[in-house]
């Protein structure tokens, strides 16, 4: 004799809600499909399982003896799939996070590795694009969260993540003067290094320059930050950079300097699927990377 795991629940479904109709909506089926499946087991079985009025439905004797030999083993073998499904769960725990190349190479993979020392079951998946790219793969579904700088999108929630602000950075030539804040004004007559104008920090910064009537020397205009900073380190000119730069010139021989009149704030963004909800695992990874940036960038001075 031989009947399905699928079968029997449907024989506890019906004997327990009395009714066909509400039972298939519980297995997600049509009541005709359900009483294909309840026929077909009474057919296997030998004897009739039901009696079906038009205002009820009731267990035939044998049903009744059917339904109490089976239920304690139904529930076991419900308790152990639920189990294993969970298992595998915690087993496969992953989110998927987007973000610049720049923060996917200077920050991110700290942060990630921090994290895992609390959560060692937890795979941190990253994504490094530009900002188009991410928005498109957080509206597909294939990256939890993405972070970085976005215009308002329809089917993107878009959250206030974190806040930077440009600063300058020059050649360490061992000044104190480098370090101390700086006035936009003080930039009138220098060099400036550029990054190109798809960058949406670039344009921030030659709009304040221009806000702020400052007369520059245009130097060389870069694709990369690292290029940027590795020019200023030879004392190519100086740059305006936003602070979460900093990571990488503590390594260089470059000084990195708040400046004021007025401070110019950049907002980093978080990004999410409007039609979904972040897992508890992402919402978690997310507090710890603000609370990880606002260690660094506090012992910075850059916040």
């Amino acid at each position: 004799m031989e009947f399905t795991s699928r079968q029997l629940r449907a024989f506890h479904l019906v004997a327990h809600r009395r009714s066909f109709t509400r039972a298939a909506e519980a297995l997600f089926i049509t009541p005709s499909g359900l009483s294909v499946l309840i026929r077909e087991l009474e057919r296997q079985l030998g004897f009739r399982l039901f009696v079906r009025t038009t205002r009820q439905v009731t267990l035939t004797a044998q049903g009744s003896e059917l339904l109490a030999v089976t239920l304690p083993s139904l529930r076991t073998l419900e308790a152990e799939i639920a189990r294993i499904e969970q298992a595998t769960k915690l087993k496969n725990r992953r989110i998927s996070i987007g973000t610049t190349p720049w923060m996917a190479a200077h920050v991110l993979p700290q942060a990630i590795q921090q994290f895992h020392e609390y959560h060692p079951d937890l795979s941190v998946r990253l994504f490094d694009g530009d900002p188009d790219a991410i928005a498109q793969r957080v509206e597909a579904g294939k990256l939890d969260l993405g972070l970085g700088i976005f215009e308002r999108m329809p089917n993107v929630r878009r959250v206030p993540f974190f806040r930077f602000s440009l600063m300058l950075i020059r050649p360490d030539k061992g000044a104190m003067a480098n370090r101390t804040p700086t006035r936009w004004s003080a930039l009138n007559g220098q060099t400036l290094i550029s990054l190109t104008r798809n960058y949406a920090h670039q344009q921030l910064v030659e709009k304040q320059l221009e806000k702020a009537g400052i007369a520059y020397k245009l130097g060389q205009t870069v694709n990369l930050l690292d290029t940027q900073i590795g020019l200023v380190e030879s004392d190519r000119g100086i740059a305006v950079i936003p602070s979460f730069g900093w990571p990488a010139c503590r390594y260089r021989k470059v000084t990195m300097s708040e400046l004021i009149d007025p401070v110019v704030s950049l907002d980093f963004y978080q990004i999410t699927n409007r039609g979904s909800r972040l897992s508890k695992d992402a919402i978690e990874f997310s507090a710890f990377l603000k609370t990880y940036i606002a260690s660094w960038a506090g012992d910075a001075g850059i916040l």
